[in-house]
């Protein structure tokens, strides 16, 4: 099968600062990333992994280059795209180290609210959140609070509610730094799984090890820009 490209980067650049106060944090970035990729992106703390997640995201905007999310451009030395909320809402879903679920909201309630948002009806958003919740195989905790569910059940909801907007990409930052070695293991299981069977792209910011052999590709931030890792092929699962 052709792979598809879901991120294009192009010359990407995102400074902070004028003048005597700027710093460069990333300079002259490209990389392209495929449908169905899960990606590690490792570097040290302060190298510019968030900014460069939320410059992807559409949340921050880049000082120049490119960005192709799918076929379309939405950055090309200013914002093509007239609206980065409905770039977000219909390519993108976020993950973070935190799963920020609304804590007096249920699982399900969670999980529906962006798709309503979106004026997806309450049946048909609840109907594709059970299926979610399924696969995820947390369908039994459809209508506990958050405050109910272990740190990685609570984690697999953060997935489903990043889902529910049938995203082209997922952008995870951290998502397994509060769990601990099994339960982190499991949650890049799970996203391998949905990057192959959704066909979703996945970046995945990690500074775990031990979980890299999980993934297809390991980019990192290297003198400001970026460089693949090749995977060794002993440790690959």
């Amino acid at each position: 099968m052709e792979k598809k490209s879901a991120i294009k980067i192009k010359k990407l650049v995102k400074n902070f600062g004028k003048n005597d106060s700027l710093v460069k944090v990333i300079d002259n970035a490209s990389f392209e990333i495929n449908k169905g990729e899960l990606v590690a992106l490792i570097a040290p703390s302060g190298a510019g992994k968030t900014t460069l997640l939320m410059m992807i995201g559409c949340v921050l905007e880049p000082t120049s280059g490119e960005i192709w999310l799918g076929e379309e451009v939405v950055y090309n030395n200013k914002w093509i795209a007239k609206d980065t909320r409905r770039i977000r809402r219909e390519k993108i879903g976020f993950i973070f180290q935190a799963h920020y679920l609304i804590p007096f909201l249920n699982v399900i309630e969670n999980i529906t609210l962006l798709p309503q948002v979106n004026k997806v009806s309450e049946k048909e958003a609840k109907q594709k959140a059970m299926e979610l919740l399924e696969y995820l195989e947390i369908a039994d905790k459809a209508h506990a609070m958050p405050s109910q569910l272990s740190g990685g059940q609570n984690q697999r909801v953060a997935i489903a509610r990043a889902l529910a907007n049938n995203p082209e990409i997922i952008l995870a930052d951290e998502p397994t730094a509060a769990l601990d070695a099994h339960r982190s293991i499991s949650v890049i299981k799970m996203l391998k799984k949905i990057a192959i069977e959704q066909n979703v792209a996945i970046i995945t910011v990690t500074h775990d090890e031990r979980i890299l052999p999980y993934f297809d590709k390991i980019m990192k931030i290297q003198n400001r820009g970026i460089v693949f890792e090749e995977l060794d092929e002993n440790q690959i699962l």
